[in-house]
């Protein structure tokens, strides 16, 4: 994986996130309840202090030796224990079934988008906004050459939107993430109450 990104907003996570498939993924996992920038720093915290974002080193470590990495300050994420489990079982996940190779999961056997779909949504922690949005970050950032992975990621797929990290290339657009995001949930709150 070659893409220039700026997810993290720091150039050494940025880095590993655009030759590291596991850590973009790991990033994408960590995408919640946290601002974008700092999800996406994660996989950075977790190099410093392991050497490495391998899934195998991380699926062979015991969970709770691995949550207290997580754990460390700075945490990896603000509920560190919850998603340090959520780590170890994508790592065991990718370990397991895809022989410790994150982008087999979107290259193995030549899929087409729904199929890349069908698989992220089968990895722990990957819902089906998460997958979709993972998806579309694959396509237009890192220029997945799966058929169909527009449709298949749906509005988070379109050209010219900035809805999601798959948009955020450069500090305005990840100000204009924020402020669609910002909006839904204001709508959203609005429609309870």
């Amino acid at each position: 994986m070659t893409a220039q990104l700026h997810l993290a907003g720091d150039t050494a996570a940025d880095r590993l996130l655009a030759d590291n498939p596991f850590a973009v993924l790991v990033g994408m996992l960590l995408d919640q309840q946290i601002p974008m920038e700092v999800a996406f720093s994660g996989p950075r915290k977790l190099e410093e202090r392991l050497g490495a974002v391998d899934p195998g080193q991380i699926a062979a470590m015991d969970p709770d030796d691995f949550i207290a990495v997580c754990a460390t300050p700075p945490a990896v994420h603000r509920f560190p224990k919850s998603m340090g489990q959520r780590i170890h079982d994508l790592a065991a996940e990718v370990a397991g079934t895809y022989g410790g190779d994150a982008a087999a999961i979107w290259t193995e056997g030549d899929p087409d988008g729904r199929e890349v779909l069908k698989r992220l949504k089968a990895l722990p922690g990957f819902g089906d906004q998460k997958a979709r949005i993972f998806l579309a970050l694959l396509g237009k950032q890192f220029e997945l050459p799966a058929a169909g992975w527009r449709e298949a990621a749906g509005d988070y797929g379109k050209d010219g939107v900035t809805m999601s990290i798959a948009d955020v290339v450069d500090e305005a657009s990840l100000k204009a993430v924020r402020a669609y995001k910002q909006e839904k949930k204001a709508a959203a709150k609005a429609a309870k109450g």
